[in-house]
């Protein structure tokens, strides 16, 4: 099953594709430039590489977040743009799922961190042992001062992972937490862990149409948020008067 797979729900623009779970292309660009720009010519250009077109795509898949607001919306997008009237299964994946994915090898407790800003982090914990991944805490957005209490109960090594390592690493270090180093490779999205659990949640019955697929979002947009306190700040300031 040829499955092509994206990550656009950080700084980086990632896409795979895979012959079932066998990686056949990887393609990460991290230029500054905004998802929207790379995503489609990235697919393009990969696929002909391998000699393949959109038509030989069997099974897409996207990371739908937690992320970037804009950038989870671009991939999920893109998504349904190449499924339309093609009746391609789709498949959601959890960002987090994807960043823990990348450590899989790893013995120990792995946290992926995307940067949520005023000092909170979306993330969820799991383990690693043997090649396998337990799911401990589902994915939430929380302050790094709360993810620190609770990371102080494990005795294993922990790892991060994610566009929120290096906040997160400074943030549970001070807090006295030891957190081992990651491989720079492992730390970014990658569409390829994408694919892979994509093919495993499409065996298990897990996929939807192009009109199901929809992001996931932890908290709402910080403009939505800003326009909601100022609502609530005007309520107050009437009944105060």
């Amino acid at each position: 099953m040829i499955t092509l797979a994206f990550d656009s729900t950080a700084k980086a623009a990632s896409v795979a594709v895979c012959d079932d779970e066998k990686l056949l292309a990887l393609y990460n660009i991290d230029n500054g430039l905004t998802q929207s720009e790379l995503l489609l010519p990235m697919a393009e250009n990969i696929l002909k590489s391998l000699g393949l077109t959109f038509s030989d795509v069997e099974l897409l898949a996207c990371a739908v977040g937690p992320g970037s607001f804009t950038g989870v919306r671009i991939g999920v997008a893109l998504v349904k743009g190449i499924a339309f009237g093609r009746n391609i299964p789709c498949v959601s994946v959890s960002t987090l799922d994807e960043l823990a994915e990348n450590l899989a090898g790893l013995e120990g407790i792995i946290v992926p961190c995307m940067d949520a800003r005023r000092q909170q982090v979306y993330t969820a914990t799991y383990r690693g042992k043997g090649g396998i991944l337990e799911k401990l805490t589902p994915d939430r957005a929380i302050s790094i001062t709360e993810l620190a209490d609770e990371l102080k109960k494990y005795d294993e090594p922990i790892y991060l992972s994610g566009d929120g390592y290096d906040v997160a690493k400074r943030g549970l270090e001070a807090a006295g937490v030891t957190v081992q180093n990651t491989p720079e490779l492992l730390i970014t999205e990658n569409a390829y862990s994408v694919a892979k659990i994509a093919k495993r949640k499409y065996d298990l019955g897990e996929y939807t149409t192009d009109l199901e697929i929809a992001p996931t979002y932890l908290r709402m947009p910080q403009a939505e948020r800003e326009r909601l306190e100022r609502l609530a700040e005007k309520e107050n300031s009437g009944k105060e008067r």
